[in-house]
């Protein structure tokens, strides 16, 4: 894994992008001669490739993938969380992104996450009903279905109904994920009816069956948008959460709406991306550091300075982050500045060639790293249609409350919004005003799905990780530039800054040692594995699922990259015939 890592890295640094002369490339194909998915399951991925057999589009294959994850990855995402969903129409050509972000219920105030001390309530803010916002991703595959997709809602989500009702194989990272959890996820009823059907934990290769979600499923394919937020589920849901000692009215959860959002459009070296918008900060940073890099070939560098450029763009970036951005419905964004060339070539003239900047010079507080759950998958279908859809329940199996009956793991991402300003949150993570909890709002995100285009080629790329979703997907967009395929974009070693802390963290195989006391040498603190730094506490861990999906339009070939780390990922190309 190290040698092809560092080989795959060393490759992305010195290919230089190729060239081509206008007047003699090949035609460009109008449509893909296929389909292709990527997703962090090969259920899902089937799925999807199930329902473009039957005559769905990129959309309607969406709904299947996303809902089948939602069985498959309780641990990263389901039916209780939300997401985003960047969609591109090649009939009218235009770009959307379906924001499904979790919104904040009433009675969560800031205080109610306050303990007798006035300090934040660790427990409360990440386990059980009041972590927990109201979900976003069912109404989301409801309007996917109703605005976008060919067929009905019902045959969309008849493989995660099929799934969930036969069950399919617990795999290692849920088990263990359960075995992390298990002592909040025991506390409510409902979960221990799933997770501990027969008195036994759920282990590696059990066959797990989900009969009450396959029965919410029925009724969100049945019924829409009340199958799940009124009806017998919105029933439950509430009765689960009070029952729990939280408080949710029927009226918001009722009341919830996907909105669509304008993508952040920008161009970076002949590449137009197309990505996140606020509530998400992925969109924003990812302008940001790309322009700020644009002037530099970092092709034609060697792997010090190129990495010390990108990361002194990081940790701008991430300065930004942490005091701007929250719910553009709620507060005013300074996005024009921020997505400005102008103010990137403000940011980089303040950039030393040879030398880092310390952190504590952009003044603020530490922002430590965050987990890799979350799931994300890409889609482009035979007419040209494409998803990226990122979705999640943040930590590990979300707020581990499942209301009885439901079969819906309820997510926790109350704790994404700064419920203390200046505090914290389990990511340690920080924020202020900008990102507060209010009646209605949506908590800050780093999920960010991308499209790259160019004449050439098309891309869609994204991941979890965190607030390391950001910086995964600018090294992917930085491996396309470089010539990489997409199954070599999705194994690239990663790196990370994100401000504060004022370190460069790195995968086991990212940095030889040579690189990392060039960049020591710089004055960066890199935080290695173990096994390359003497005396470095760094663990030889690797992180991200990132799943890309590309089309070459010269070619006219499709491919996909699922990411390695995850061994139950799953890339697949599939010829369905050209669009008529």
């Amino acid at each position: 894994m190290k040698l092809v890592a560092r080989s795959l890295l060393l490759f992305a640094l010195v290919l230089a992008p190729v060239a081509w002369a206008a007047d003699t490339a090949p035609a460009r194909a109008a449509h893909p001669d296929g389909a292709a998915i990527a997703s962090g399951h090969s259920l899902a991925t089937q799925a999807g490739m199930e329902i473009l057999g039957k005559g769905g589009n990129a959309f309607d294959a969406a709904i299947a993938v996303s809902s089948t994850l939602a069985v498959v990855e309780p641990i990263s995402s389901g039916l209780g969380g939300g997401g985003f969903f960047l969609l591109h129409d090649a009939k009218t050509g235009k770009d959307v992104m379906l924001d499904a972000r979790e919104t904040s219920p009433e009675s969560a105030t800031p205080d109610r996450f306050l303990d007798k001390n006035g300090d934040l309530d660790r427990d409360r803010s990440v386990n059980g009903p009041w972590s927990a916002g109201i979900p976003g991703l069912p109404a989301a595959l409801v309007k996917l279905a109703r605005e976008h997709g060919k067929l009905p809602l019902s045959d969309s989500l008849a493989p995660a109904i099929r799934v969930a009702t036969d069950g399919f194989p617990v795999y290692a990272r849920m088990a263990r994920g359960y075995a992390s959890r298990r002592e909040v996820m025991d506390r409510y009823p409902g979960t221990r009816e799933v997770y501990l059907r027969n008195g036994k934990p759920i282990a590696e290769g059990d066959i797990f069956k989900q009969p009450e979600l396959a029965h919410t499923l029925q009724l969100l394919a049945a019924n829409g948008f009340d199958g799940f937020y009124r009806g017998e589920t919105g029933r439950k849901l509430l009765a689960g959460v009070k029952q729990a000692g939280g408080r949710w009215t029927a009226e918001e959860l009722a009341g919830y709406t996907v909105k669509t959002r304008e993508p952040i459009v920008f161009d970076y070296r002949g590449w137009k991306i197309t990505t996140a918008s606020p509530p998400s900060s992925g969109g924003i940073a990812l302008a940001s550091m790309l322009q700020i890099l644009e002037p530099w070939d970092l092709n034609k560098m060697d792997q010090a300075h190129s990495t010390h450029l990108v990361v002194e763009a990081m940790r701008r970036a991430y300065r930004d982050r942490t005091f701007f951005l929250g719910d553009p419905d709620f507060v005013d964004i300074p996005q024009k500045v921020l997505t400005s060339r102008d103010y990137a070539q403000g940011l980089r003239a303040t950039i030393h060639p040879e030398k880092a900047t310390p952190s504590d010079l952009l003044s603020g507080n530490p922002t430590p790293l965050e987990d890799d759950e979350t799931t994300h998958f890409s889609i482009i279908d035979s007419e040209g249609n494409r998803v990226g859809g990122t979705q999640t329940v943040n930590l590990l199996y979300g707020s581990g409350l499942i209301p009885a009956g439901t079969g819906v793991l309820l997510n926790n991402e109350m704790d994404d919004f700064a419920l203390k300003p200046g505090t914290p949150n389990a990511f340690g993570v920080m924020g202020y005003a900008a990102n507060a909890p209010a009646k209605g709002k949506r908590m800050l995100s780093s999920m960010t799905p991308t499209f790259m285009e160019n004449d050439d080629k098309v891309v869609v790329i994204g991941t979890p990780g965190g607030s390391r979703i950001i910086t995964m997907v600018l090294l992917g967009i930085l491996g396309y530039d470089a010539g990489l395929d997409a199954q070599q974009v999705a194994a690239l070693p990663r790196y990370h800054h994100q401000w504060l802390p004022d370190e460069i963290s790195a995968e086991s195989g990212a940095f030889s040692p040579e690189v990392a006391r060039q960049l020591q040498a710089m004055g960066h603190k890199v935080e290695l594995p173990g096994d390359l730094a003497a005396g470095g506490r760094g663990s030889s861990h690797v992180w991200g699922n990132l799943q890309t999906v590309e089309w070459d339009r010269r070619s006219n070939v499709l491919s996909g990259g699922s990411d390695p780390r995850n061994p139950v990922g799953s890339a697949e190309v599939r010829k369905f015939g050209k669009a008529d």
